[in-house]
This record gives structure tokens, C-alpha cells and sequence, in this order.
């Protein structure tokens, strides 16, 4: 798309990608619960996958736009705390109502701050610690919705019966709660050094 300034497009590749990626969100909010875990777990992996692939092809074609910076991260937001939440009030889930709160409460924060900074002139991007974030909370959700799986077929997932799974998910969780934690503490002190 010829423009004489790219960040001004609004509908590009990567923008469209979002949006596709906010209504399968809304998807993955009906299906789980409907107990429709797996339609729920693959609707989930592919809206987690657009959120790679828009970052990428934003990139690589330099299709960044100022619409995308607050779209994107607005958009995973709504994705991995919706996905929380509903996963917390599912019986069996693994995921309880603190982690999402935890969840939330950082992702607010961390939208705060941003607006903080980038309204001082300064660079508020994404760092590796809050891509391994949203790395290990898919990780989290996607083995939470394999549980409720087990579960919905009258199977207990315990330490006993199923070793592999109670474990994954117990890993998962916590690793996504800590790295939640961990990168919030690293975008406050980078807020407050900028805002310094």
C-alpha cells in the first residue's frame, strides 16, 4: 500500500492480523464456558500465533503503524486477561482467580507506565522478559485447557494418575506468574529511570 507515511495506514497486514485476533479472543471467552475445551485450546493457539506473525510482518515490510503500537498490545491484553479470567471460573482449571488478578493487575500497570513514558519522548518497546511473559502464559493456558479436557472426560488429574499433565500445568502456571511479576517489576524500573 503506497503511502507517503506508512504509519499513518490504518488497515494493513499486521492491523488486520489484530483484529482477527481480538475476535477470535471473543471466540475462545464463548467456547470455554460451553465446556468446549479443545475448539477453545485451537482457537486460542491461532490467535496466539497471529500475535507473532503481525509483529513479524510489521517488521520485515515496515508496516509499524501508530494504530499498531496501541492496537497490539491492547488486543493481547484483552487475549491472555479474558482467557484468565474465564479459565479461573472453570472448576479444575488449575488457574486460580489470584494468578488472573496477578495478570490483570500487571498488564494495567504496564499500560500506565508506557503511556507515562512514551508521552515524555521515551522508548517504552517490548523486552525479552515480557515476550517469555506471554510465552509462558499461553503455555499455562493451553495446558490448563488440556486439564479441563482430562477433566470433562471423568478423568482426575492428579500427581498419582497423571504425573506429566499435573506437573505441566503446575510448571506453567507458576513460571507464568513469576515471569508476569518479574517483568513488571522490569518495565517500573525502567519507567522510573526514563521518568527520572
Amino acid at each position: 500500500m503506497a503511502t507517503a507515511n506508512p504509519e499513518n495506514v490504518v488497515f494493513n497486514v499486521p492491523n488486520q492480523l489484530t483484529a482477527a485476533r481480538l475476535v477470535l479472543s471473543i471466540g475462545v471467552f464463548v467456547l470455554i464456558p460451553l465446556h468446549f475445551y479443545l475448539a477453545a485450546l485451537i482457537v486460542f493457539a491461532i490467535a496466539a500465533g497471529t500475535d507473532w506473525v503481525d509483529g513479524w510482518w510489521a517488521r520485515k515490510y515496515k508496516q509499524v503503524t501508530k494504530l499498531g503500537r496501541v492496537f497490539d498490545p491492547f488486543v493481547d491484553k484483552i487475549l491472555i486477561c479474558g482467557t484468565f479470567i474465564f479459565l479461573a471460573a472453570e472448576p479444575g482449571s488449575g488457574i486460580l482467580a489470584w494468578m488472573a488478578v496477578v495478570v490483570m493487575g500487571r498488564e494495567m500497570l504496564v499500560t500506565v507506565l508506557r503511556t507515562m513514558v512514551e508521552q515524555s519522548g521515551g522508548d517504552f518497546s517490548a523486552k525479552m522478559a515480557g515476550k517469555l511473559k506471554m510465552v509462558f502464559q499461553c503455555l499455562a493456558v493451553g495446558a490448563s485447557l488440556v486439564v479441563l479436557m482430562y477433566v470433562q472426560g471423568g478423568q482426575k488429574v492428579t500427581m498419582q494418575e497423571n504425573a506429566w499433565l499435573f506437573w505441566t500445568l503446575q510448571l506453567s502456571a507458576w513460571l507464568a506468574v513469576l515471569s508476569t511479576i518479574y517483568s513488571g517489576l522490569e518495565y517500573v524500573f525502567i519507567a522510573a529511570k526514563t521518568l527520572k
